[in-house]
């Protein structure tokens, strides 16, 4: 059945989304179905990047761009909404790890666990090699800077979870080398030289959220560099 979404409501300031054709009201962070007809569905991830236009640009030369629609466009929000959101009052709190209610995390709910990592230390450290339960899994930040993605830990074909180091980047675009192959690695997470060359790591997805909210859906969650 293809479904027709409309904004119903806010939930602890997470949109609650309601179909058209069933009347079900479903959790935009989680895309579970809360109330309704459908309630206990849950609708399938699509894999997306939250990238730098630049970024976005370098990879898809050729792609496009959906723009503004006039009529509405006072009704947008502002270029520092989230300049302004940073100073918003959450209606919900979690005084843990020493974090605040909107700081920025990352986070990943696979392999049955969830954690989150401080985006800024993300960025500050450039390359994150952590576990998801006990799967190991990678996170690097783009040359912009500002860019993340999350990969499985493993190299096809080699045993264990290898090492990964930041390179100063060349033209090709390879951001990181492997101790275990020699091969450089780009952001898409494919090997361009050395000899795991043409393979690609498996990708992991990250959400990109305010830790209030997801420390509430994700009740669980451990935390990256805190105990």
């Amino acid at each position: 059945m293809r479904l027709t979404f409309h904004l119903a409501g806010i939930n602890n300031q997470n949109f609650l989304m309601r179909d058209d054709q069933t009347g079900t009201y479903w959790q935009q962070i989680s895309g579970k179905a809360v109330s309704g007809p459908l309630s206990g569905s849950q609708l399938p991830f699509v894999h997306s990047d939250e990238l730098t236009y630049g970024t976005w640009q370098s990879e898809e030369p050729r792609g496009t761009v959906l723009q503004d629609a006039a009529p509405y466009r006072s009704g947008y929000a502002r270029k520092d909404w989230d300049v302004e959101m940073q100073r918003a009052r959450t209606v919900i709190d979690f005084h843990e790890h020493g974090l605040k209610g909107r700081d920025v995390m990352l986070g990943i709910q696979s392999f049955g666990a969830s954690r989150a990592f401080p985006y800024d230390q993300v960025v500050r450290e450039k390359v994150v090699q952590d576990h998801i339960g006990a799967v190991p899994v990678l996170l690097v930040v783009a040359a912009d800077g500002q860019s993340v993605r999350a990969f499985r830990d493993r190299i096809p074909g080699v045993l264990g979870a290898p090492d990964f180091y930041r390179t100063a980047g060349n033209p090709q675009g390879a951001l990181l080398m492997d101790a275990a192959t020699g091969s450089e690695w780009n952001f898409q997470g494919c090997a361009i030289a050395g000899k795991a060359k043409g393979l690609c790591l498996e990708p992991v997805e990250v959400i990109k959220d305010y830790w209030f909210d997801w420390r509430n859906f994700n009740p669980s969650t451990t935390v990256y560099g805190r105990k």
